[in-house]
């Protein structure tokens, strides 16, 4: 896989104009589309991610951790330090359990902070695992943990959106992202590369 065809890929997962329905989704690099399609609800979504992972899979070699999946906490409910959800946010997390669900992810993170933790919790009880606690500001001990307990694995990471760029950073992605304050929808989806940098995937949901 090329530098340039992996460092610009992005998604874009957007609602059609002119009342067609569904969303739009446009892999792309520093060229030209690569793939453009209309797909309609959830079963759509999983299929772009699992043509992510087969075209990333395909293109590239083998890397050693299969993928992470970083995820902004979703709307709070109000604007305290520890905050819970939002109506809209809970709403949110149950929805990202159903999107996520069939991603073979084996390891649910949270940081300390509650939005995170009630983020996460949905998509944990529905794949039947327990919210690991990291710490929100240690993006440097996150990725070490990501790389030498979780060979292999699909991930889940709720985090902030001051936080999830340097995390990705730390995991090899040379671009850096922003997450606006208001973004609550953004998705990334990392695959580690061996000996090369990281597919890099941003989705909204």
């Amino acid at each position: 896989m090329s530098g340039s065809f992996h460092a610009d890929l992005t998604l874009r997962f957007r609602p059609l104009t002119g009342g067609a329905g569904g969303r739009y989704i446009r892999f792309m690099n520093d060229r030209a589309p690569l793939l453009s399609r209309a797909v309609r609800g959830k079963k759509g979504f999983r299929t772009a991610v699992f043509v992510l992972v087969l075209a990333a899979a395909a293109a590239g070699p083998a890397a050693a951790q299969q993928a992470v999946i970083l995820v902004r906490h979703a709307e709070k409910a109000d604007s305290s330090k520890d905050s819970a959800l939002s109506e809209a946010g809970r709403a949110r997390a149950e929805a990202l359990a159903v999107l996520v669900a069939p991603l073979g992810i084996t390891a649910v993170y949270a940081s300390e902070y509650r939005r995170a933790r009630l983020t996460a919790e949905p998509a944990a009880a529905a794949l039947g695992l327990k919210v690991q606690t990291y710490a929100a500001g240690d993006a440097a001990g996150l990725a070490e943990r990501l790389r030498t307990r979780h060979a292999g694995d699909t991930v889940l990471v709720i985090g902030h959106s001051n936080t999830l760029p340097e995390l990705m950073r730390r995991l090899g992605h040379p671009s850096e992202e922003i997450i606006a304050d208001d973004d609550y929808g953004s998705l990334f989806v990392l695959l580690p590369q061996t000996g090369d940098t990281p597919v890099v995937v941003r989705l909204h949901y």
